[in-house]
């Protein structure tokens, strides 16, 4: 164990807990302090090494106190830390004119905010500008952030805690094929889930919309994969009526599906907006909507961002880009990815309270049953993993609107070494329970 503070966990939490909104959660029963990480790694205040393989919410993307990435946002840090939108700088200028070389299609235009909420937010207020209609289309099991707009955009009940209702969403059945709403399998459903959103505008809008948002993998919600072919269908119906495709690339966002940028070229198709954050600038805040130069003149009016391009941040997401494309990072996702999954399915075998696994790349969800033929969600098994795997020096998050899935997120530039030591602390804490 190595010390990083003279402050002591209990300080910490007692402060923590006398000085913060109580809304703000934290992670199991007695909450543990980080002050320290390193790569893969993090530690408490006591010293104590933790496997990190949830990301800080899958925003460490390439790791903690990643050299790259520090040494770009320090240089930008002594040169110029803030200006706000109403001044052009380099970073910003530069940041935007990169990312349009990345982008799937014709997609160009960015908007730089600090967080995935604002870029939602301004992914849907650029939707109704556009298109001139209002209504909105979510998706059930889906997280959109914590604004009153987002909350309603958010379609899980123990995140909606905002009080004030925005009318013209509605949520459609989400692509979740292990709880399939329509009771039907994959693939003899013909894609019900997809194919429904056609009488869900024809019944509950009118009849024309201004978008769908929708996350290539919902994360929140539990890490649920769509069948392949869900989005081709469900954005052809979209465009029928009027309305833009957002894809929420909050969490799916650079490469840590596997393969490709973002996750929606996974599924083939091109997006009419797209937003992200997160793992964007492997932990600074910054907030990013992109859209078409067409769609994007449809915005009218004055609008800034006072930390949107923050120099620092669009310093620190270069760096960030940087050694994604540098050490490919991209393809370790993939094999480190399948590596994981092997090992995730291995223990299914194994342990019968592992009802489904699934994911994509380095986002996986491992959905915890307590009986595979009624797939009763079990969330208490899920606390009691928490518990054994922070004791054995594993993080790892969890999910699902009935509080069941596991989510296993590491930085995208793990090791083999360090999967293998997860997985057998997950082994373990299967077996205990």
């Amino acid at each position: 164990m190595i010390k990083h503070t003279t402050v002591t966990n209990a300080e910490i939490t007692k402060k923590y807990k006398e000085f913060l909104y109580p809304a703000v959660i934290t992670y199991y029963q007695e909450p543990l302090p980080l002050v320290a990480g390193l790569g893969c790694h993090v530690y408490d205040a006591e010293g104590r090494q933790y496997l990190d393989f949830f990301g800080g919410i899958l925003t460490v993307s390439v790791g903690h106190s990643n050299e790259k990435v520090l040494a770009g946002t320090i240089a930008q840090l002594k040169k110029l830390q803030h200006v706000s939108t109403l001044y052009p700088t380099a970073p910003a200028a530069e940041l935007a004119e990169r990312l349009a070389g990345i982008t799937p299609g014709e997609l160009k235009k960015s908007f730089f905010t600090s967080s995935g909420t604002e870029a939602d937010e301004t992914a849907v207020l650029t939707a109704q500008h556009y298109t001139g209609a209002q209504e909105i289309i979510a998706l059930r099991h889906s997280y959109s952030g914590r604004s009153v707009l987002a909350m309603n955009l958010t379609a899980h009940a123990p995140w909606r805690v905002s009080r004030t209702l925005v009318p013209g969403i509605h949520h459609a059945h989400a692509p979740y094929c292990y709880r399939c709403p329509f009771k039907l399998q994959y693939p003899a459903c013909d894609l019900a889930c997809a194919r429904d959103l056609e009488e869900l505008i024809q019944t509950e809008t009118c009849g024309k919309i201004a978008a769908f948002l929708a996350e290539p993998i919902l994360g929140v919600g539990g890490f649920v994969v769509p069948p392949k072919e869900y989005f081709k269908v469900a954005v052809d119906i979209v465009h029928k009526y009027g309305g833009l495709f957002i894809a929420d690339e909050v969490q799916t966002g650079w490469g840590r599906t596997g393969g490709k940028w973002f996750g929606i070229e996974q599924f083939g198709v091109i997006p009419d907006i797209m937003t992200s954050a997160k793992g964007m600038a492997n932990g600074i805040p910054i907030g990013w909507t992109v859209t078409t130069a067409k769609i994007a003149d449809g915005l009218k009016g004055l609008t800034i961002s006072t930390f949107g391009g923050n120099p620092v941040s669009c310093a620190a997401a270069h760096a960030t880009i940087d050694y994604i494309e540098e050490e490919n990072i991209v393809a370790n996702v993939t094999k480190m990815g399948a590596h994981l999954r092997n090992e995730l399915l291995a223990m299914q075998k194994e342990f019968p309270c592992i009802g489904d696994v699934r994911g994509m790349g380095l986002m996986l969800g491992v959905e915890i049953v307590a009986d595979r033929k009624t797939k009763a969600p079990d969330a208490k098994a899920v606390v009691k993993i928490f518990e054994e795997t922070k004791k054995e020096g594993l993080l790892i998050g969890k999910g699902g609107l009935y509080g069941n899935v596991l989510r296993i997120s590491p930085p995208m530039n793990v090791m083999t070494g360090e999967i293998d030591a997860a997985a057998k602390i997950l082994r373990k804490a299967f077996a205990k329970i």
